[in-house]
């Protein structure tokens, strides 16, 4: 791997993340892809580590140094690389944490983060609903003050970590008659009388994360769990997705990771006409094509991680959609050509790299599908330019 400029800290906390995935996660991958189970076992072993601090201000227990950002980046690609649904247990939980950390007041941050730190309790973010999915403007679920708190009624559909994390920031139309503009988020804690979860989704990939519906039936949220004002949950969510947009780049460089090891492997050991199929040229033109791409993901992802820790005042959506988009192509590429390259054998589910090219599909739908990135990325070029102030090649800002 290139040098990226990680800190000591910051090896020494991808180190950890690697022994983790490989000693806890990669051995019992198949068996959670093929119940469905949540990797409970798992995530106390990343809390007793100390994981879930590193995206988190050390103000509230954390240790993020700084680096949220690139932290979470590089524990995130070294458990996908062993797998990607396990992985959503940390990274799903720093999705679900990022309003808070953005936007929540002292006394939301000093009431939640220390929990998430410790790994106590996970999170969750929910926006989605059955009618509203890339449309997030399209929600229905509202939330209306009736003295010192709110009501809440609706659903939220395919949320991570759903029935799992103890937190959940919640997207909801405080003003229903403004639309995108009267939505608001809230903090709701699992157990809030009202509260329940419906279905949990039996995926195609990322098994081991689990993926349920959010039921809210008049359920009452103290008003000081609103975070920021009344009719900023559309600004909160979009500053949340600049943040956490690498990470799902990250997932996706991690499946992809994984997936060329794995193919580099069998290509080596898989003889055929008398030879490793390594030596045929056709293959050989086909990994490093994988080894290329992923590489370039890597740089895409990890400058993207550094530019939002280290310049705070800019929005960084433009190189948010790209890495998350890129990656998540490459991610798919990748996965479907490790698995030409183990032939047969590659269509199998006793062999592990089926599971990669499940696993890799998701990374181009949520948070926003490859459509949608594309579309941010062409609405921010067309409107610096109109602006008079183009960015370029050359400066990059």
């Amino acid at each position: 791997m290139l040098d990226y400029g990680l800190t000591e800290d910051q090896r020494t906390i991808r180190d950890l993340a690697r022994e983790i995935a490989e000693k806890e996660i990669r051995p019992v991958a198949a068996e959670y892809d093929r119940t469905g189970e949540f990797p409970w076992p798992i995530v106390r072993v990343m809390a007793q580590c100390d994981l879930f601090r590193v995206f988190i201000d050390e103000k509230y227990g954390g240790m993020d140094g700084g680096t949220p950002t690139m932290n979470m980046v590089v524990v995130t690609e070294e458990l996908s690389r062993a797998c990607a649904g396990i992985a959503l247990s940390f990274a799903g939980t720093a999705l679900g944490a990022m309003p808070i950390i953005l936007s929540g007041s002292e006394q939301q941050k000093q009431k939640y983060l220390p929990g998430i730190a410790e790994g106590k309790r996970l999170a969750a973010f929910a926006i989605t609903e059955p009618q509203a999915g890339s449309d997030a403007g399209g929600i229905r679920t509202t939330a209306l003050r009736d003295g010192d708190h709110y009501v809440l009624n609706g659903t939220k559909q395919w949320i991570t970590n759903g029935g799992e994390a103890d937190i959940y920031t919640v997207i909801a139309l405080t003003n229903p008659t403004k639309g995108p503009r009267g939505a608001s988020a809230l903090v709701v804690e699992k157990g809030t009388p009202g509260f329940s979860f419906g279905k949990k989704e039996d995926k195609m990939g990322i098994r081991a994360s689990a993926t349920c519906e959010l039921i809210f039936q008049d359920c009452r949220v103290p008003v000081e769990n609103l975070i920021g004002r009344e009719g900023t949950g559309f600004i909160t969510t979009m500053h949340t997705f600049d943040a956490s947009r690498p990470g799902v780049g990250a997932q996706a460089l991690g499946i992809a990771q994984g997936a060329l090891e794995l193919a580099l492997e069998y290509a080596c050991n898989r003889r055929q006409f008398g030879s490793p199929v390594s030596s045929f040229q056709g293959l050989q033109f086909m990994m490093a094509d994988m080894a290329m791409k992923i590489e370039a993901a890597r740089a895409l992802v990890y400058a993207t991680a550094r530019y939002i820790d280290t310049q705070p005042t800019e929005r960084p959506t433009l190189y948010s959609a790209m890495s998350k988009c890129f990656a998540s192509d490459v991610a798919m590429e990748v996965t479907t050509n490790a698995v030409q390259i183990f032939g047969g054998y590659g269509y199998m589910r006793d062999y592990p790299i089926e599971k990669y090219m499940r696993d890799a599909k998701i990374t181009q739908i949520y948070e926003g599908t490859n459509q949608i990135q594309r579309d941010e990325i062409a609405r921010v070029l067309i409107g610096e330019y109109r602006s008079g102030k183009p960015r370029t090649a050359r400066t990059g800002a």
